[in-house]
């Protein structure tokens, strides 16, 4: 693996924002098993960006990011390209319930660039456990969270992020077409809404289309063709019945994730799930 020439302190930095399903406290896991250098000698894609917790903590030399949530690209994009300004901009926003309502409300589309990306991280910061979800119409439906005095501007990590970002592609759209120039020598990190353990348990509303079963298995699809095409793919996923079917011919381990959101402390104990590897 290859970083680029950027100061040391910022090739792995935190993630900005806390995300449903974010990999912090399993990177010890993800890195131990990535590919050899050998084996990795181009290009890094990660097709589910999320709380970019993998690539903010690797940094490589050449990354292609991507989300089907317009948010979060959004956001992605002002921390690369305008940072002070987005840092600016969120001086201004102050932790009330009314006023977190009011900005729940508006529609990010009429704001402007900044501003969109600054109501991101505003909410993220303040709502009820840090959680991203949508309904059926788009739009973020998760109430006020009980903080006491919550971080609003992460100055630090903001310019730590827009550091490891620069000259990083980022777009929005479907998975399958984020990897599809993907080539020999790349590596793509799968880290897709879970298969929920339980009917009640899945947080696959991060966008307004669910992440059903139709979609794991044209993922697994994909991850078997990016394999025969001599790209290393990592997945993460819950481990169910389901996925050790549709991931039946590749390397599975089981892992042991702490659960970073849930309703209560109880809540947050170690789950099962698997990292899925196309690679020896």
């Amino acid at each position: 693996m290859v970083l680029r020439e950027v100061p040391r302190e910022s090739r792995s930095c935190e993630p900005v924002l806390k995300w449903a399903g974010g990999k912090a406290r399993l990177l010890p896991e993800i890195v131990k098993r990535l590919p050899s250098r050998k084996l990795w000698t181009g290009g890094y894609f990660e097709p589910f960006v999320g709380g970019a917790a993998v690539f903010f903590h690797l940094v490589p030399a050449h990354a292609r990011l991507s989300d089907w949530n317009p948010e979060l690209v959004h956001l992605y994009t002002v921390i690369r390209d305008d940072v002070e300004g987005l840092i600016a901009d969120l001086g201004r926003h102050m932790h009330d319930r009314t006023y977190y309502y009011a900005v729940r409300a508006i529609d990010p589309e009429t704001l402007s660039p900044i501003e969109r990306a600054s109501r991101t991280i505003f909410l993220n910061r303040t709502c009820f456990n840090g959680l991203y979800r949508v309904n059926q119409r788009g739009l973020f439906n998760v109430p006020f969270g009980k903080y006491d005095n919550p971080t609003l501007c992460p100055t630090d990590r903001l310019r730590a992020a827009a550091r490891a970002l620069e000259g990083v592609s980022i777009a929005q759209g479907d998975f399958e077409a984020a990897v599809a120039e993907a080539k020999r020598g790349d590596f793509v990190y799968f880290d897709p809404p879970y298969v929920p353990l339980t009917p009640t348990a899945s947080f696959t509303n991060y966008t307004s289309s669910s992440f059903g079963v139709e979609a794991q298995r044209r993922l697994a699809q994909v991850f078997t063709d990016l394999g025969k095409r001599g790209v290393r793919c990592l997945l993460s996923n819950s481990d169910t019945p389901l996925v050790r079917e549709l991931y039946a011919g590749h390397h599975i381990d089981g892992v042991l994730a702490p659960r970073a959101i849930s309703r209560d402390g109880e809540g947050r104990k170690a789950v099962g799930e698997v990292l899925v590897r196309n690679y020896a």
